[in-house]
């Protein structure tokens, strides 16, 4: 009688065990369920324990709120001992490049986020060659990147690619600068551009609207492209389509940029105080369009940012590798000797098959070529 007690107990305990189990992970009971449906939890688990990259170029004249414009978005002091030069020091003063990396966790969600700032663009009198700096520090990620890929290890590759490129717009000019135009055409195929119109609050909204028509204009007259949000699927909720058509009719934005909190009828709000009232960055949408570029950038499409840079612009980088060092094999391997050619002696084994597999690699590479070219073709129609 003891034995059967204590297996009855056994098997109790058992089944009470495997009861809590299932309940833990919500395994129905429904016959014909295999468990799939909890990759979507898995994929966000993984995520969410590695983290997530992503890498934002600034690019405008100084004085137009760059920096003031990013700490606002991420709530975080990314410049805390810069040095602003004179008026003096900007003459004689380049292009540079300025990398920021900083870790930013929120509710449990881990962002390494790097800001690349570019002083000194626009600020000499000739301009012709001062974004050729930002174009090789980019084409230097996508190498980098490559070279990682192509490596042995890649399980822990740093994606360094610029993901998205803020462009300011001054708003005290009529639209576009040659400088602004020649600038957005050179890089307009190595990143995703994002057009700000920067100090929006010296604009009435009459004169705001129609800087950002003229801008729109002038940036299909040239063929500019810049990053198109793309339509929301027909199974989305209404307010995300409602939220996806806004944001798309306010490019170029028109932001404003604080750091000051302000008290306004006993509220603290971020904004700017002036002679005859506040302007409210973040509470009041009419005064700006900071909230919209905040929720496009880090709420709704900085995934779709980054798949865009890994799915257009870095292939066609990669594309243009591999045709460049094809052309190069096959240039090599027609070239003529002006050296008489001896009869060579007999190749062994080994020299065949090491011949045989560069044959076939060579082969390879062409057919990836051909088929690269027919994906960009495709693209392009």
């Amino acid at each position: 009688c003891s034995a059967v007690h204590l297996l009855r107990a056994k098997l109790v305990s058992t089944l009470c065990c495997s009861m809590s189990y299932c309940s833990r992970f919500q395994f129905p009971e429904a016959a014909g369920y295999v468990g799939f449906a909890n990759l979507p939890n898995q994929v966000h688990r993984k995520s969410v324990k590695k983290g997530f990259e992503f890498t934002l170029m600034v690019v405008g004249e100084s004085g137009l709120g760059k920096s003031t414009l990013i700490n606002s978005l991420f709530l975080t002091d990314l410049y805390p001992e810069r040095y602003i030069p004179g008026a003096a020091e900007k003459i004689e003063r380049t292009v540079q490049i300025e990398a920021s990396t900083v870790e930013i966790e929120e509710r449990g969600v881990k962002l390494r986020l790097t800001v690349v700032d570019t002083p000194g663009y626009g600020d000499a009198i000739n301009s012709q060659d001062c974004f050729k700096t930002i174009i090789q520090y980019i084409d230097n990620q996508f190498e980098r990147y490559l070279h990682d890929e192509s490596g042995l290890n890649r399980r822990h590759i740093v994606d360094n690619r610029v993901h998205c490129c803020f462009y300011f717009i001054s708003p005290f000019g009529h639209g576009l600068k040659p400088l602004d135009v020649e600038f957005m055409k050179a890089i307009h195929s190595k990143v995703n551009i994002v057009p700000v119109i920067a100090k929006a609050d010296t604009l009435t909204l009459k004169e705001r609207d129609r800087l950002k028509r003229r801008i729109l204009d002038e940036i299909g007259e040239h063929g500019i492209r810049i990053y198109q949000l793309p339509d929301a699927d027909s199974d989305e909720d209404e307010e995300f389509k409602e939220q996806t058509r806004v944001l798309k009719a306010s490019i170029p934005f028109a932001v404003i940029g604080s750091n000051q909190l302000i008290e306004v009828k006993g509220k603290k709000i971020r904004g700017r105080l002036y002679p005859w009232g506040v302007v409210e960055v973040v509470e009041n949408q009419s005064h700006c369009d900071f909230v919209k570029l905040r929720n496009m950038l880090i709420r709704t499409h900085m995934h779709d940012l980054k798949d865009v840079t890994c799915d257009v612009h870095y292939e066609n980088y990669r594309a243009q590798c591999i045709q460049q060092m094809t052309s190069k094999l096959t240039q090599d391997s027609r070239m003529d000797s002006p050296i008489p050619i001896l009869p060579l002696p007999t190749p062994d084994v080994e020299t065949e098959k090491l011949i045989k597999l560069k044959d076939e690699e060579l082969k390879r590479m062409q057919e990836m070529l051909e088929r690269m070219q027919q994906q960009m073709h495709e693209q392009e129609q």
